[in-house]
């Protein structure tokens, strides 16, 4: 889509000198033949970059003719882009790490004082997310994090959308936690998974895998018992941890719904008080939305279990009115 604005004018100037100076075909020493200017948007204000082309003259040569650009070009934009590098990973930090949609990121480079489209500001969060992917798939700078730490520590799981869609099998490594591999299976059977297995085993390497943990389906242990036989595996602490407090969170829910019982007729009290708008009447509507706002505020179990808070509110309701009864005859609705 074409521009509507006119191009930002650039501040200052950057000198971008390329340092190789041979040919990486034939060795034969290339010539600075021109220069190439371009204006590149940053966070501080626009740059005009002029960016030195050599050229490889030998007959023969399969890179003659050939536009060799500096190297540092791309220490400040990616190429064919008008914004550089800084912009980019602004964009992607928003996104993912205050979690801000793009019309907000926008609005936040506009404050700033960067004249961009939000059409182009989601260009170049698919930008940042190709940038991400390429990263995370490079196997060589896995293993030389994983080097350093001597060991890794795996945890498989399947992420399923929907039932009948493939599922997102990820596997990670807990004590760095980089993703090893992400693959989209149509099953998570035992005869889909050895094969994940076995590449990511090849992906380490030399890199002993001590240990593995999951949500212990019936397929991973069996897959892990074939393809890594040696290797103890374990629940994963958020599983256990749900598991075990399964009972205590059945007794939550069903003294919850025995509460919700006793306090179901609280619509036809506020029925009695329509239209009124004594002292009394307000109360009472006060009194109702309290109990209804105790019915609908959950909480996550088992750490926060929805129904001793119903309970405690309830209770506390309990006794406001029983001090508002205690106060005589002029305070009762």
């Amino acid at each position: 889509m074409a521009r509507t604005t006119a191009r930002p004018i650039a501040t200052r100037e950057m000198r971008v000198d390329s340092e190789r100076r041979r040919c990486e075909a034939c060795g034969t020493r290339t010539r600075a033949d021109w220069r190439s200017r371009r204006c590149v948007t940053l966070l501080t204000g626009c740059v005009r970059l002029s960016v030195q082309v050599r050229v490889c003259h030998r007959k023969g040569c399969l890179l003659e003719g050939v536009s060799l650009r500096a190297e540092g070009e791309g220490d400040w934009v990616l190429p064919e882009h008008e914004f550089g590098l800084d912009v980019l990973a602004f964009i992607g930090a928003q996104r993912y790490r205050e979690h801000r949609s793009v019309p907000e990121i926008h609005a936040s480079l506009r404050h700033r004082g960067v004249a961009i489209s939000e059409r182009t500001c989601t260009n170049l969060l698919d930008r940042y997310d190709e940038l991400i992917s390429l990263k995370l798939l490079d196997s060589q700078r896995l293993r030389e994090t994983l080097h350093r730490q001597g060991r890794a520590v795996l945890a498989i799981d399947g992420l399923a959308p929907d039932v009948g869609h493939e599922v997102l099998w990820v596997v990670r490594e807990c004590l760095s936690g980089q993703v090893l591999l992400a693959r989209s299976l149509l099953s998570g059977s035992e005869q889909e998974l050895v094969p994940l297995l076995e590449e990511v085993e090849r992906v380490l390497g030399p890199i002993p895998i001590v240990g593995v943990v999951s949500d212990g389906q019936r397929s991973i242990r069996n897959a892990l018992s074939h393809a890594l036989p040696q290797v103890p595996h374990q629940f994963c602490h958020f599983h256990y941890l749900r598991e075990a407090a399964r009972p205590l969170y059945e007794a939550d829910r069903h003294a919850k719904k025995e509460l919700k019982k006793r306090v179901r007729e609280v619509r036809k009290v506020e029925r009695t008080v329509e239209g009124r708008q004594d002292a009394g009447a307000r109360a009472t509507r006060a009194y109702a939305a309290a109990v209804r706002s105790a019915l609908t505020d959950d909480h996550r179990p088992p750490l926060k279990p929805s129904g001793l808070l119903l309970r405690r509110r309830l209770g506390a309701i309990e006794k406001s009115l029983e001090r508002v009864s205690k106060g005589g005859p002029t305070h009762q609705s």
